[in-house]
Order: structure tokens, then sequence, then C-alpha cells
């Protein structure tokens, strides 16, 4: 029976100038379980604690809406995911969006802009069901570091990060997030990336 998808959440961290899109990719290391040496954007599975934590700022309404969750706890499962990513982030590469006060971090929420959201296929041995945020790389705080959970840490082009070993779900999201940030007006609806018998499925949000 296919493992059930659990909570997970990345965040993209994009900084432009008049010439180019910058996006901060790392690549995971050869001896982890899933997804070993590829470059992928910070993130990792939502902790219980990412329910309690306080933010500086709470999510904007629309990117709320646009996660599109139901259920008398979805203000609350919300708020997780967009910590979470947040906080890996700030783990993974000592970058903060928002601020620390006395060791603890405190969010910026409302920094953030919901991209897309992602279920790895059926037949994986750990399953994750991923919500991909977008926010501006000049707006965090610290100095890139990394922690070993991801090597070659740097600020890369976004043309040159889709010739680094991706994931399909990775290279989709890079692409999202250069239409995305190209577009004037009204901004696309965050769409569903899955699988359905080995193939993609590519669903509106």
């Amino acid at each position: 029976m296919p493992a059930r998808p659990k909570d997970a959440a990345s965040l993209v961290l994009a900084r432009r100038d008049a010439r180019r899109i910058e996006v901060l990719m790392g690549r995971r290391a050869p001896g982890h379980r899933f997804l070993p040496d590829v470059f992928v954007f910070p993130g990792g599975r939502v902790d219980a604690g990412d329910h309690r934590v306080v933010a500086a700022s709470p999510l904007r309404d629309s990117t709320r809406a646009a996660l599109a969750l139901a259920g008398a706890r979805a203000a609350a499962r919300a708020h997780a995911l967009a910590v979470a990513a947040v906080r890996e982030t700030w783990e993974e590469t000592g970058l903060v969006l928002g601020a620390l006060e006395d060791g603890r971090l405190r969010p910026a929420l409302d920094r953030l802009d919901f991209v897309a959201r992602a279920i790895t296929p059926s037949d994986s041995p750990v399953r994750f069901h991923a919500r991909f945020f977008l926010a501006d790389g000049a707006r965090v705080a610290g100095d890139l570091r990394g922690s070993g959970e991801l090597l070659d840490l740097a600020w890369r082009p976004l043309e040159d990060c889709l010739a680094l070993p991706l994931t399909d779900i990775t290279e989709f999201v890079l692409r999202r997030v250069g239409l995305r940030l190209a577009a004037a007006g009204p901004q696309p609806r965050a769409p569903l990336y899955a699988y359905r018998s080995g193939r993609v499925l590519l669903r509106p949000g």
C-alpha cells in the first residue's frame, strides 16, 4: 500500500537586478535516502512545533487562500506549512526571513507567495505533499552558511539552475518562478504537480 504523503514545505528565495534573476539552491548529500545528490530549494517536512511558532507577521489572506486548505484546522495548517518553509531555510542556510528574538525564529509570513504544490509518486518509499513558497531574497537577513544538510549552497542565475541535476518537480517550480517574476498583472494560480500511473498529472491550483 502506498505511503501516505507527509506535509512538507520549501522556500524559493529569488533576487533580481536589471540583468537577471538569481535563486538560492543547494545539493542534497549523496547519503540521503530521499533525493540524494540533486539540487533543491531549502525545505523539509512540517514539525509539530511549527504550529506553535509565533510569527512576526501572519500570512496574507491571498496566500492563505491560494493554499486551498479545507477543514476546521485549515488556518493552523497553513500557518505551520509557511513556518516550516522559513524555519527549514534558516536551519539549512543561516538566512532569516523575519527576525530572531532570543534565538527564536519569528517568521515574516506576510512576505511569502505560494507558487506550487507537488505530491511525490505513490511508489516512492518516502512521500511528501510539498508546498512551494516564494520570497524576495533581498529581504532576508544573516550570512549564507551551510549546515551540512545542503552542499554547494549558492545563489545562481535561474538559467544556470535549470542546467543542474534536478528532479522534474524542481525544474517545474523553477520555470514557474521565472514566469511568475516576469508576469505583470494578476498572478497565475498555483498548480498541483503529481503523478498517476507513472505519468505526470498537472492540475490548476
